[in-house]
């Protein structure tokens, strides 16, 4: 029987990110020696600044050349370097089933996306882990290091697409970002993978939760995850048609081609503005589209990221 848990980890996607670090812009706080900057200082790796020398200070920290300078004894202080806490929290509501003309659903490109981030991490040794959430949170796998924990990660990912149980669930970020939130306590690297379909009543309360992770200390990137060609385009034959949401069960006959330009200019006018939102409080925002190949969605990001570090 094929180990269906491995189908996340394309060889080609694998070997395409194996050579990336993803570095988070601010700094974060770890646990364990490892790549990524701390805020704390200790007497390792790179020099951050000076200090004066108080009595019980080990004289091998003493700035020697200084002290010939000023008379003056003044110790060295340095930046550790630690690994990066990440999460991966993915929207697994009943919107994100959604499939229309893309190969894959919205839900199984996030977990391909996720699997990419989750390898790409244990990788270089950080530290990654998994939250998933529709009404509310509803499951947690902690951050580890460890590359046995790819499998376990990988395994949940599986059973979180092949979930059946999805009709009258509705989607709440904005209440389970605030509870992710509160369960983080060290400061993290949170990548969201959502389709931002929530009530409009309800996006201020989602920014608001996002601002609350930033409020936290975590970087927060925001990848907004559609179906382009129906979801931002709304390209569906020109006949009458019947769409049903999802989660709330209510219909809506329409016919396509008389709601096609204004509905894109909403939806371009919607993502703009969560955009500049998201800008103004330091929160990455990357539109990403299920028809075209994860992989590549997620190498440009990556590459876009490495050279703002």
């Amino acid at each position: 029987m094929p180990d269906t848990a491995l189908r996340y980890l394309d060889p080609v996607a694998v070997s395409q990110l194996s050579n990336m670090e993803l570095r988070a812009r601010l700094i974060v706080e770890g646990f364990i020696t490892g790549l990524h900057r701390s805020p704390y200082h200790g007497f390792s790796v790179e020099f951050a600044e000076h200090r004066p020398y108080n009595p019980g200070d080990e004289l091998r920290h003493v700035d020697w050349k200084v002290f010939a300078k000023t008379d003056r004894f003044y110790i060295k202080q340095y930046e550790e370097e630690t690994n990066l806490r990440h999460y991966v929290v993915l929207d697994t509501s009943p919107s994100m089933h959604y499939r229309g003309n893309a190969e894959l659903s919205k839900l199984e490109y996030g977990a391909y996306l996720a699997a990419g981030l989750h390898n790409l991490m244990l990788k270089q040794r950080d530290a990654t882990g998994l939250i998933a959430f529709d009404e509310s949170v509803h499951t947690v796998r902690r951050p580890k290091a460890t590359p046995g924990y790819l499998r376990p990660l990988l395994a949940t990912l599986e059973q979180l697409t092949r979930s059946a149980d999805v009709e009258g669930r509705r989607t709440s970020a904005a209440s389970a970002l605030d509870e992710v939130a509160e369960r983080i306590a060290r400061r993290s690297l949170v990548v969201v993978i959502t389709d931002l379909f929530e009530n409009i009543a309800a996006h201020d309360d989602l920014l608001r939760s996002l601002r609350h992770l930033r409020h936290r200390g975590h970087e927060v990137v925001v990848f907004h995850v559609l179906e382009g060609e129906t979801e931002r385009r709304f390209r569906f034959p020109d006949v009458p048609m019947l769409f049903r949401d999802v989660e709330t069960g209510e219909t809506l006959s329409v016919q396509p081609a008389q709601l096609r330009e204004h509905y894109e200019e909403a939806v371009q006018h919607f993502s703009a503005t969560f955009r500049r939102r998201c800008l103004e409080n330091d929160i990455d925002f990357a539109e990403l589209d299920t028809n075209e190949p994860y992989d590549t969605a997620l190498l440009a990001y990556l590459n876009k990221r490495r050279r703002l570090v």
